[in-house]
């Protein structure tokens, strides 16, 4: 069984809730990545998408210069890191997500993201 943490992306781009939008668009932009994580400390206080950045300027053009804290998702679902592949693609779709933060004992220790299945996916199909 491929699990999560075979997957996963265990480089974390993280940033504190205080940020600007622009500024965390620019973070993602720099690590050509689709999300953020947002810390406070060592908890995970929520997490920024791509998504999140586009609702923002569509619903009030000078956002980008509002804090994260206004637009992210408080309280993000998680997957552990022994969870199954197929666990953590289920909940993604039953949860129209496409970044799930990975824990181990509670603990943040990667990004699971839907290109992340994908470039699994398309490995197991060169093998067969």
């Amino acid at each position: 069984m491929t699990t999560v943490g075979d997957a996963m992306n265990s480089r974390l781009v993280t940033m504190g809730s205080a940020s600007s939008l622009a500024e965390a668009a620019s973070v993602m932009s720099q690590a050509r990545v689709g999300s953020v994580l947002i810390m406070n400390g060592d908890r995970l206080e929520g997490i920024l998408t791509e998504r999140d950045i586009v609702r923002a300027i569509s619903h009030d053009i000078q956002s980008p210069t509002d804090a994260i804290a206004h637009w992210m998702t408080t309280s993000p679902m998680t997957v552990e890191k022994d969870s199954s592949l197929g666990e953590a693609r289920d909940l993604m779709d039953r949860s129209h997500i496409r970044h799930l933060p990975v824990t181990e004992a509670g603990r943040l220790v990667g990004m699971l993201s839907m290109r992340d299945l994908i470039r699994v996916g398309a490995a197991r199909t060169r093998e067969a």
